[in-house]
């Protein structure tokens, strides 16, 4: 097995290998999260250090220490940077009371929040996730304060004022489960195909591909990635990780596992996806060990390093993937 690390093997193919949910806390604190990150990723996304609620400790202040601090290690050690995210249903500050506000007021909110963070991360953020999972399950646009004020324009106006605030950074809508046919797939193309037809400045999906409770086909996977290409959109896998429900955890779970994870790394390399991030740097980072009742319904080993950083046979399983025609 070659002692290069797994992002350098994925860049010769042209796939930004990466890390989803950086946090400025564990960067500062834990010497091997951060050699990790810096040895083994080429691109890295901030987990909730630019989100509106944490950036946004009072309605006129504003706190970019932890994002400027995850933003910083990037731009050093020459990784590509995404931004995540823009407008976000689940991410408004404590201080927002929606009923407080008439339409005009969160417009503004908005446009104000999206200027300033992107403005502020000029040149230094090369990609943003402006909107974040605006599409219900069902396949109908979410009812959240933007859509209340703005409509289904808010989406419009948010990549619209992101693209004035840096005109060179690319722009994506991120959402999960649209990875395979069916109603939110279906409704994410509906918006995206929306936003193309009337010329918003969107270059580009992220998939999240959260491998749950129903893993994604890997065909499926590549049909739908075509699916946005012909509308002139790139992709980008932004969160994935592979975990198993506590009640149907196979024999050999590892070894499952890191086949799921070979079979969407060729999906990326024949698809030209230009990147794959894994959602944490180990497990022991993985939202699957704290977030609401997921630690009770899945394995939290979800990712290619274990609790100890660690490579696992996932590793080795992308890494054979990427170096196939070498």
């Amino acid at each position: 097995m070659s002692d290069e690390p797994i992002g350098d093997a994925a860049a010769r193919r042209g796939l930004a290998l990466g890390a989803f949910g950086v946090d400025a806390h564990d960067l500062r604190t834990d010497y091997q999260y951060r050699e990790t990150l810096r040895r083994e990723f080429r691109t890295i996304t901030p987990g909730n250090a630019l989100k509106m609620g944490p950036l946004r400790p009072s309605p006129h202040a504003f706190d970019f220490a932890d994002a400027d601090a995850i933003v910083s290690f990037g731009r050093e050690h020459d990784m590509r940077v995404r931004g995540h995210t823009l407008a976000w249903h689940e991410a408004v500050p404590e201080w927002f009371q929606p009923w407080e506000y008439d339409d005009e007021q969160v417009r503004n909110l908005l446009r104000d929040h999206v200027r300033t963070v992107v403005s502020r991360y000029r040149g230094r953020i090369d990609t943003w996730d402006v909107v974040n999972e605006a599409v219900a399950d069902d396949g109908s646009l979410r009812r959240t304060a933007w859509y209340d004020a703005l409509g289904e324009a808010y989406v419009d106006r948010a990549f619209e004022w992101a693209h004035e605030a840096d005109p060179d950074a690319a722009l994506y809508y991120n959402d999960y489960g649209a990875e395979a046919p069916g109603a939110k797939a279906d409704g994410v193309y509906d918006l995206v195909a929306g936003l193309v037809d009337r010329g918003v400045p969107i270059d580009g999906v992220g998939l999240q591909l959260h491998a749950l409770d129903a893993w994604p086909d890997p065909d499926d996977v590549a049909t739908t990635i075509e699916r946005f290409h012909d509308l002139g959109l790139a992709v980008q896998i932004t969160e994935m990780d592979v975990a198993f429900p506590r009640d149907a955890v196979p024999d050999d779970p590892l070894a499952v596992q890191a086949e799921y994870y070979r079979d969407v790394v060729e999906v990326c390399l024949a698809t030209g996806v230009d990147a794959l991030l894994t959602c944490g740097v180990h497990d022991d980072s993985s939202w699957l060990r704290f977030f609401e009742d997921f630690p009770e319904r899945f394995t939290g080993d979800p990712l290619l390093f274990d609790d100890w950083y660690q490579p696992k046979p996932a590793y080795h399983a992308v890494h054979e993937a990427l170096s196939i025609d070498d």
